[in-house]
Protein backbone atom coordinates (compact mmCIF):
# COMPACT_ATOMS: atom_id res chain seq x y z
CA UNK A 1 0.00 0.00 0.00
CA UNK A 2 0.90 3.88 -0.66
CA UNK A 3 1.95 5.82 2.04
CA UNK A 4 0.33 8.78 1.19
CA UNK A 5 -3.09 8.78 -0.95
CA UNK A 6 -5.07 11.41 -3.11
CA UNK A 7 -8.95 11.79 -4.65
CA UNK A 8 -9.65 13.57 -7.90
CA UNK A 9 -12.79 14.81 -9.77
CA UNK A 10 -12.69 15.05 -13.25
CA UNK A 11 -9.90 12.70 -13.59
CA UNK A 12 -10.97 10.89 -16.58
CA UNK A 13 -9.25 13.50 -18.79
CA UNK A 14 -7.13 16.88 -18.91
CA UNK A 15 -6.25 18.06 -15.60
CA UNK A 16 -7.75 15.62 -13.13
CA UNK A 17 -6.14 12.58 -15.73
CA UNK A 18 -2.78 14.28 -15.60
CA UNK A 19 -2.59 15.11 -11.67
CA UNK A 20 -3.97 11.66 -11.23
CA UNK A 21 -0.69 10.16 -13.12
CA UNK A 22 1.38 12.98 -11.34
CA UNK A 23 0.17 11.87 -8.18
CA UNK A 24 0.55 8.05 -8.99
CA UNK A 25 4.48 8.92 -10.20
CA UNK A 26 5.24 10.67 -6.71
CA UNK A 27 4.12 7.27 -5.15
CA UNK A 28 0.45 8.15 -4.04
CA UNK A 29 -2.51 5.70 -4.01
CA UNK A 30 -4.67 7.58 -5.99
CA UNK A 31 -8.58 7.78 -6.61
CA UNK A 32 -10.17 8.59 -9.85
CA UNK A 33 -13.75 9.74 -10.22
CA UNK A 34 -15.44 10.94 -12.99
CA UNK A 35 -19.17 11.47 -14.40
CA UNK A 36 -18.31 9.69 -17.30
CA UNK A 37 -17.83 5.54 -16.74
CA UNK A 38 -16.44 4.64 -20.31
CA UNK A 39 -13.53 7.33 -20.18
CA UNK A 40 -13.29 6.64 -16.51
CA UNK A 41 -12.29 2.95 -17.13
CA UNK A 42 -10.14 3.96 -20.26
CA UNK A 43 -8.58 6.21 -18.23
CA UNK A 44 -7.83 3.61 -15.02
CA UNK A 45 -6.52 1.18 -17.34
CA UNK A 46 -3.41 3.48 -17.70
CA UNK A 47 -2.78 2.63 -13.74
CA UNK A 48 -1.59 0.00 -11.81
CA UNK A 49 -4.90 -1.45 -9.91
CA UNK A 50 -3.20 -2.11 -6.61
CA UNK A 51 -2.44 1.58 -6.33
CA UNK A 52 -5.45 2.86 -8.05
CA UNK A 53 -9.01 3.04 -7.65
CA UNK A 54 -11.81 3.89 -10.00
CA UNK A 55 -15.18 5.17 -8.76
CA UNK A 56 -17.80 6.30 -11.02
CA UNK A 57 -18.92 10.12 -9.76
CA UNK A 58 -21.67 12.30 -10.27
CA UNK A 59 -19.73 15.61 -8.09
CA UNK A 60 -23.81 17.08 -8.29
CA UNK A 61 -24.98 14.52 -6.36
CA UNK A 62 -24.61 14.68 -2.45
CA UNK A 63 -25.07 11.22 -1.43
CA UNK A 64 -23.04 9.91 -3.96
CA UNK A 65 -20.61 11.64 -2.50
CA UNK A 66 -20.53 9.75 0.70
CA UNK A 67 -20.54 6.31 -1.13
CA UNK A 68 -17.40 7.44 -3.52
CA UNK A 69 -15.51 8.80 0.17
CA UNK A 70 -16.33 5.47 1.94
CA UNK A 71 -15.17 3.30 -0.68
CA UNK A 72 -12.12 5.16 -1.59
CA UNK A 73 -10.99 5.51 2.46
CA UNK A 74 -11.50 1.64 2.47
CA UNK A 75 -9.22 1.21 -0.52
CA UNK A 76 -6.61 3.76 1.30
CA UNK A 77 -6.29 2.97 4.40
CA UNK A 78 -8.39 5.72 5.38
CA UNK A 79 -5.70 8.40 4.39
CA UNK A 80 -6.75 11.24 2.40
CA UNK A 81 -3.77 13.30 1.67
CA UNK A 82 -4.41 15.45 -1.24
CA UNK A 83 -8.28 16.46 -2.20
CA UNK A 84 -8.24 17.31 -5.72
CA UNK A 85 -11.94 19.52 -6.84
CA UNK A 86 -11.10 19.10 -10.05
CA UNK A 87 -14.16 18.54 -12.28
CA UNK A 88 -15.66 21.04 -14.29
CA UNK A 89 -17.06 22.66 -17.70
CA UNK A 90 -18.10 26.19 -19.03
CA UNK A 91 -21.02 27.23 -21.70
CA UNK A 92 -19.26 29.55 -23.68
CA UNK A 93 -21.59 32.55 -24.97
CA UNK A 94 -23.12 35.87 -24.39
CA UNK A 95 -24.95 35.45 -21.62
CA UNK A 96 -28.41 37.02 -22.87
CA UNK A 97 -27.89 34.40 -24.98
CA UNK A 98 -27.80 31.84 -22.90
CA UNK A 99 -30.09 29.68 -20.68
CA UNK A 100 -31.69 28.56 -17.27
CA UNK A 101 -30.08 25.31 -17.77
CA UNK A 102 -26.93 26.46 -18.84
CA UNK A 103 -26.58 28.56 -16.29
CA UNK A 104 -27.86 25.67 -13.56
CA UNK A 105 -25.04 23.40 -15.02
CA UNK A 106 -22.12 25.40 -14.58
CA UNK A 107 -22.98 26.42 -11.11
CA UNK A 108 -24.06 23.13 -10.31
CA UNK A 109 -20.80 21.51 -11.20
CA UNK A 110 -18.25 24.02 -10.49
CA UNK A 111 -19.48 25.21 -7.28
CA UNK A 112 -21.58 23.07 -5.89
CA UNK A 113 -20.08 19.97 -6.72
CA UNK A 114 -16.98 21.68 -4.89
CA UNK A 115 -19.29 22.67 -1.96
CA UNK A 116 -20.29 18.72 -1.60
CA UNK A 117 -16.54 17.60 -2.12
CA UNK A 118 -15.01 20.05 0.59
CA UNK A 119 -17.39 18.58 3.01
CA UNK A 120 -17.41 15.26 1.91
CA UNK A 121 -13.90 14.51 2.45
CA UNK A 122 -13.71 16.68 5.88
CA UNK A 123 -13.76 13.58 7.76
CA UNK A 124 -10.84 11.43 6.16
CA UNK A 125 -8.94 14.60 5.96
CA UNK A 126 -8.91 15.48 9.64
CA UNK A 127 -7.87 11.80 9.80
CA UNK A 128 -5.03 12.57 8.08
CA UNK A 129 -1.89 14.28 9.52
CA UNK A 130 -0.87 17.64 7.34
CA UNK A 131 -3.74 17.03 4.49
CA UNK A 132 -4.55 19.29 1.81
CA UNK A 133 -7.66 20.17 -0.08
CA UNK A 134 -6.99 21.72 -3.07
CA UNK A 135 -9.99 23.41 -5.09
CA UNK A 136 -9.60 24.09 -8.83
CA UNK A 137 -10.74 27.44 -9.83
CA UNK A 138 -9.66 29.43 -12.87
CA UNK A 139 -7.99 33.14 -13.89
CA UNK A 140 -11.62 33.61 -14.55
CA UNK A 141 -12.37 34.15 -10.80
CA UNK A 142 -9.55 36.65 -10.62
CA UNK A 143 -11.11 38.86 -13.46
CA UNK A 144 -14.35 38.17 -14.90
CA UNK A 145 -14.33 37.48 -19.38
CA UNK A 146 -16.66 38.26 -21.13
CA UNK A 147 -18.82 35.31 -23.00
CA UNK A 148 -18.11 33.10 -19.86
CA UNK A 149 -20.09 35.36 -17.21
CA UNK A 150 -21.74 32.14 -15.54
CA UNK A 151 -18.26 30.33 -15.40
CA UNK A 152 -16.48 33.11 -14.30
CA UNK A 153 -18.72 33.74 -11.04
CA UNK A 154 -18.61 30.42 -10.21
CA UNK A 155 -14.68 30.30 -10.06
CA UNK A 156 -14.95 33.50 -8.04
CA UNK A 157 -17.22 31.37 -5.48
CA UNK A 158 -14.61 28.24 -5.64
CA UNK A 159 -12.06 30.97 -4.95
CA UNK A 160 -14.01 32.82 -2.12
CA UNK A 161 -14.76 29.37 -0.78
CA UNK A 162 -11.37 28.40 -0.36
CA UNK A 163 -10.12 31.49 1.46
CA UNK A 164 -13.21 30.46 4.34
CA UNK A 165 -12.05 27.19 4.40
CA UNK A 166 -8.45 27.67 4.97
CA UNK A 167 -9.00 29.37 8.03
CA UNK A 168 -12.51 27.00 9.34
CA UNK A 169 -10.21 23.42 8.61
CA UNK A 170 -7.02 25.21 10.13
CA UNK A 171 -8.23 24.04 12.67
CA UNK A 172 -7.84 20.61 12.37
CA UNK A 173 -4.65 20.98 10.88
CA UNK A 174 -5.60 20.80 7.17
CA UNK A 175 -4.35 23.70 4.56
CA UNK A 176 -6.74 24.68 1.46
CA UNK A 177 -5.08 25.73 -1.58
CA UNK A 178 -7.14 27.45 -4.66
CA UNK A 179 -5.44 26.55 -7.89
CA UNK A 180 -5.75 29.49 -10.84
CA UNK A 181 -4.96 28.01 -14.04
CA UNK A 182 -5.12 30.54 -17.28
CA UNK A 183 -6.49 28.78 -20.49
CA UNK A 184 -5.26 25.62 -20.61
CA UNK A 185 -5.32 22.81 -23.63
CA UNK A 186 -8.17 20.70 -22.20
CA UNK A 187 -10.89 18.82 -23.58
CA UNK A 188 -13.22 22.02 -22.17
CA UNK A 189 -11.95 23.98 -24.91
CA UNK A 190 -13.59 22.37 -27.74
CA UNK A 191 -17.34 21.59 -25.77
CA UNK A 192 -18.28 25.00 -25.42
CA UNK A 193 -19.87 26.17 -28.75
CA UNK A 194 -21.54 28.99 -28.09
CA UNK A 195 -25.12 29.71 -29.98
CA UNK A 196 -23.25 30.52 -33.48
CA UNK A 197 -20.92 27.32 -33.03
CA UNK A 198 -17.97 28.84 -32.39
CA UNK A 199 -15.63 26.70 -29.68
CA UNK A 200 -13.89 28.93 -27.05
CA UNK A 201 -10.39 27.16 -28.63
CA UNK A 202 -11.04 29.50 -31.78
CA UNK A 203 -11.65 32.17 -29.62
CA UNK A 204 -8.75 32.34 -28.13
CA UNK A 205 -6.73 31.15 -31.40
CA UNK A 206 -8.27 34.89 -32.84
CA UNK A 207 -7.04 36.51 -30.51
CA UNK A 208 -3.55 35.09 -30.29
CA UNK A 209 -3.64 33.47 -27.26
CA UNK A 210 -1.75 30.58 -26.42
CA UNK A 211 -3.01 28.15 -23.76
CA UNK A 212 -0.93 26.44 -21.33
CA UNK A 213 -0.45 22.51 -20.91
CA UNK A 214 -2.20 20.61 -18.22
CA UNK A 215 1.47 19.65 -16.94
CA UNK A 216 1.92 23.12 -16.71
CA UNK A 217 -1.32 22.79 -13.97
CA UNK A 218 0.08 19.70 -12.22
CA UNK A 219 3.22 21.23 -11.44
CA UNK A 220 1.47 24.49 -9.60
CA UNK A 221 -0.67 21.50 -7.83
CA UNK A 222 2.17 19.53 -6.97
CA UNK A 223 3.98 22.46 -5.30
CA UNK A 224 1.53 23.75 -3.94
CA UNK A 225 0.64 21.43 -1.45
CA UNK A 226 3.83 22.25 0.65
CA UNK A 227 3.58 25.82 0.15
CA UNK A 228 2.50 28.15 2.12
CA UNK A 229 0.27 30.32 -0.30
CA UNK A 230 -3.41 30.18 -0.75
CA UNK A 231 -3.44 31.22 -4.48
CA UNK A 232 -1.86 29.53 -6.81
CA UNK A 233 -1.56 30.88 -10.47
CA UNK A 234 -0.76 28.65 -13.86
CA UNK A 235 0.23 30.91 -16.57
CA UNK A 236 2.55 34.32 -16.46
CA UNK A 237 -0.97 36.74 -16.51
CA UNK A 238 -2.84 34.62 -13.49
CA UNK A 239 0.81 34.29 -11.16
CA UNK A 240 0.81 37.86 -11.77
CA UNK A 241 -2.70 38.40 -11.08
CA UNK A 242 -2.54 35.96 -7.73
CA UNK A 243 0.49 37.42 -6.24
CA UNK A 244 -0.92 40.91 -6.25
CA UNK A 245 -3.90 39.60 -4.32
CA UNK A 246 -1.87 37.98 -1.65
CA UNK A 247 -1.41 41.31 0.15
CA UNK A 248 -4.73 42.23 0.70
CA UNK A 249 -5.85 38.85 1.40
CA UNK A 250 -3.36 38.29 4.09
CA UNK A 251 -4.89 41.87 5.71
CA UNK A 252 -8.06 40.06 5.63
CA UNK A 253 -7.57 36.53 6.93
CA UNK A 254 -5.49 38.46 9.81
CA UNK A 255 -8.47 40.26 10.18
CA UNK A 256 -10.69 37.21 10.38
CA UNK A 257 -8.25 35.09 12.65
CA UNK A 258 -8.88 37.99 15.19
CA UNK A 259 -12.19 38.06 14.84
CA UNK A 260 -12.62 34.06 14.93
CA UNK A 261 -9.84 33.12 17.83
CA UNK A 262 -10.75 29.45 17.11
CA UNK A 263 -8.37 29.99 13.89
Amino acid sequence: MATKACFITGAASGIGLATAKRFAAEGYFVGLSDVDEDALAKAAAEFDPDTAVAIRLDVRNEAAWGLALARFGKASGGRLDVMVNNAGLARYGWFETQTSADWDLQIDVNLRGVIYGSYAALPLLKATKGSVLVNIASSAGLSGPPRLAVYGATKFAVRGLSEALDLEYAQYGVRVVCIMPGYIDTPLLDSTANAEGQVFRSAIEEAQSVPGSVEDVTKVIWESISSPHLHHGVGAHAQSQTQGLRPAVEAMRAYWKGVFAKT
